[in-house]
């Protein structure tokens, strides 16, 4: 089969495009038949060396979609039943999804029913369900002003769409590093954009919620900017920081405000097909901005990484293009 492999850490060029045995079925594990996937930014940390678990050489790719192809458990995972896969240890502990066909643990597939096609169902695991589920955590509300930290990110606008869908009175407020891509994300959908220096933002105003994606790196400062009662979610780390530290849960949380988070590893099956099935109700949009074939990885990464890259890029294999 036609892989993509990492043989060291570095730039996009390092993602090689080639020939490499297809995965043997082994007891508890299943084949599935890749036909997209999403492109993340924690793939491009493990691609600089910045994830220390991840050992290489190594095909990355933490989530697919698909179908299987064979299958060790064929009550639940029938062969041809359309799934999904995220997170786990996909691409990181094993190979992952740059690939024509991936080996997956049986309780890390989840069978969906969906009439999606195949190049928007790609752009809905991690980045949509992160999404959904960091909106139920925070409880939001049609009275709510919301700040997605991270706003350009295929995270921020996937949660920007679900919440005007669910909530068409709400106010979501974006905020990015980069003035340039203030006009991009006014036509998204957004209703103001809040510009971040040096890891602050750039306003007095304040927020009754507050979806934090760049993570550890701003969340003190994004306490200063939450109004009283106020939820923060921390669900992303596009700040390159892992770890809060040096934090004082006392005084660096805003007075009677609340902390969560939600990552696309807590993976309920049934939440995942009630988010399949709200984006075909509510009629969302969720065409990923670019598609890329295999053979265009290193140019995905680029993209992803530009002062370009705004929303879901995904990549097709050749038989969902067909």
């Amino acid at each position: 089969m036609k892989a993509v492999v990492i043989e060291k850490a570095g730039d996009p060029e390092q993602l090689i495009y080639k020939d490499v045995p297809r995965p043997e079925v082994k007891n508890g594990w299943s084949l599935v038949k890749v036909m997209g996937f999403g492109i993340n930014h924690s793939e491009i940390f493990t691609r600089k060396g910045l994830s220390p678990s991840v050992k290489f050489p190594r095909i990355l790719g933490i989530e697919c979609v698909g179908i299987i192809e064979e299958t060790t458990d064929p009550k639940r995972l029938p062969q041809g039943q359309k799934v999904i896969s995220i997170m786990g240890e996909m691409g990181r502990a094993f190979d992952g999804s740059y690939a024509e066909y991936v080996l997956l643990p049986n309780e890390q597939i989840y069978p969906v029913h969906t009439s999606l096609d195949w190049a928007d169902l790609a752009a809905v695991p991690e980045t949509y369900y992160t999404a959904y589920g960091s909106l139920l955590n925070l409880q939001l509300t049609e009275k709510d002003d919301v700040l997605v930290r991270g706003a350009s990110s295929g995270v921020g606008i996937a949660f920007l769409k679900l919440a005007k869908a669910l909530y068409p009175g709400i106010t979501v407020v974006g905020s990015s590093r980069h003035v340039e891509k203030e006009q991009q994300l006014l036509n998204a959908g957004f209703d103001h954009i809040v510009l971040e220096k040096n890891r602050k933002l750039v306003t007095n105003q304040v927020f009754t919620k507050i979806f934090e994606l760049v993570g550890p790196a701003t969340i003190k400062d994004s306490f200063k900017h939450l109004r009283e009662k106020g939820i923060i979610c921390s669900s992303g780390q596009l700040g390159n920081q892992w770890y809060l530290e040096n934090f004082d849960p006392i005084t660096d949380l805003a007075p009677n405000s609340y902390l969560t988070s939600f990552y696309s590893g807590n993976v309920d099956v049934e939440k995942l097909n009630q988010l399949l099935a709200l984006i075909v109700e509510k009629d969302i949009d969720v065409t990923p901005s670019r598609v890329f074939h295999l053979d265009q990885l290193p140019q995905a990464h680029e993209y992803l990484e530009s002062t370009n890259g705004l929303g879901k890029v995904v990549v097709l294999n050749k038989w969902a293009r067909n």
